[in-house]
């Protein structure tokens, strides 16, 4: 069978949809329950733990992220699939019957174990069931995918939690997840394992210490005496660096050319989108004074730009070098954060944010599969789970320490009555993670990528 078709021929179709299916229900899921969350909060009470409902997640990702990916170069992509797509639905079912907010951060702890799975197979099975000439198409799907979730997911979430109870956001992905995991599994089963397994020793507990390093860290960021917290911070730093380090493909830190700079790279870029785009809602209604509304516009502007930057690189990627498309992506970026910034000035009209916004939004769209690709195509074959993981771990890690970083500074900013210098600062933490992005850019590929003749679609496992 060949790919003259493209990403929906023959077996292949099932794999796509499947692949969309899975990237999705983790969209909507994202959007809906951060949405239900203050209802929730306001039901179990417990103030307190409403961050770690959102941290335990992110922190267990980390975990999940390391088991998925070891599991995949060892025994193919559909057993870590399958853990993870259970976890998922066993931390969405202990969330949806919590009944005090201590049971709901465990579900959440559960699920981040399961979602962190997810999207680290997904780029595994890209690499392996898909050849480099429709890699970039793929990618560009899957950015599509966030689009409908981005519209509908908070509306639903915020409509069922209103009208029905906020459980129910947690409990009706479930039969979702059911149905997304019986279409996917058969098709990721045709990949098998891979021909040369990779052996080597577990990064799990290396995972694990990180993790609860992370929690170390975050513990010191949220504790209001800072005779505590700072000492918390930097022990959770100090210690959880040198297992960051061993969880990374080799040369990431260093910023060794190709692949290991792809990743490099992929972290900052993610640090400077979403440490900004953590707080564009914050600058257009809390400091600016504009509706609910006109704050989600600017980031639903910036998630239809992000899927129109996705197609772009898509168009052009046999056309240009990875090199330059990852560059041009993270100029944009940088304009885009700079433009958004002058939103601080009362002369300049709320609503411009979601223009200025989509700037950065159409950049990252641009640079983040261009990284990926970079990824998959400096990746050893049996090596795709570690690196994949690693690229996913980086991105992570990198965008909650913006986030953490950027939220210090705007808390910082509102203790002291001077909220308009700190949100500049995060715009300047955002712009200079961006021209990290720009320099780094330059150390991934150069070379044009040409086009693939028809090859065959998951040869070595349906055996054509």
């Amino acid at each position: 069978m060949n790919d003259s078709g493209g990403v929906l021929s023959g077996q292949r179709a099932g794999l796509t949809v499947g692949l969309l299916m899975a990237v999705t229900i983790v969209a909507f899921e994202a959007l809906a329950v951060s949405t239900v969350m203050p209802k929730a909060e306001r039901d179990l009470g417990h103030l307190e733990l409403y961050g770690w409902a959102f941290s335990g997640f992110l922190l267990a990702t980390v975990v999940g992220i390391a088991y998925a990916g070891e599991q995949a170069d060892r025994y193919g992509p559909a057993r870590p699939l399958g853990y993870g797509m259970a976890l998922f639905g066993a931390g969405l079912l202990v969330a949806g019957l919590a009944p005090s907010m201590y049971v709901l951060v465990l579900g959440r702890i559960i699920q981040g174990l399961g979602g962190g799975a997810l999207p680290a197979i997904v780029y595994v099975v890209i690499g392996r069931g898909y050849p480099e000439s429709l890699r970039p198409r793929m990618l560009a799907l899957l950015a599509s995918a966030w689009v409908i979730p981005g519209f509908i997911g908070p509306a639903i979430g915020g409509a069922v939690a209103e009208w029905v109870n906020w459980r129910a956001t947690f409990l009706m992905i479930v039969p979702l997840l059911a149905l997304t995991a019986a279409l996917t599994l058969p098709q990721i089963r045709r990949l098998g394992p891979p021909e040369s397994p990779n052996l080597q020793p577990s990064r799990l507990p290396q995972a694990i210490r990180l993790a609860l390093c992370g929690g170390i860290a975050l513990g010191g960021v949220a504790s209001e005496n800072l005779l505590i917290g700072a000492p918390l911070v930097v022990i959770g730093f100090a210690a959880g660096f040198p297992a960051l380090r061993q969880l990374l493909p080799e040369g990431t830190l260093q910023l060794r050319r190709g692949m290991p700079a792809a990743i490099a790279g992929n972290g900052f870029l993610n640090m400077a989108f979403f440490s900004a785009d953590a707080f564009i809602p914050y600058l257009v209604t809390t400091y600016r004074g504009y509706s609910t509304f006109t704050g989600g516009l600017a980031v639903t502007s910036a998630t239809l730009s992000w899927t129109a930057g996705s197609w772009l690189q898509e168009r052009f990627a046999t056309t240009t070098s990875r090199a330059a498309r990852a560059s041009f992506g993270a100029v944009f970026v940088a304009v885009g954060v700079a433009a958004t910034s002058i939103g601080l000035s009362d002369a300049i009209p709320g609503p411009a944010v979601a223009v200025t916004w989509a700037i950065a939004g159409f950049g990252i769209g641009i640079a983040y599969p261009t990284f990926s690709l970079e990824m998959m195509a400096g990746t050893e074959p049996g090596h795709e789970g570690e690196t994949a993981s690693g690229m996913k771990l980086a991105e992570t890690l990198s965008a909650a320490i913006g986030v953490g970083v950027a939220g210090g500074i705007v808390a910082a900013g509102e203790a002291g009555g001077w909220h308009g210098p700190a949100l500049g600062g995060v715009f300047i933490l955002a712009g200079m993670a961006a021209v990290a992005t720009m320099i780094i850019s330059r150390r991934i590929s150069t070379a044009v990528a040409q086009a693939a003749a028809p090859e065959p679609v998951l040869q070595a496992a349906v055996g054509e």
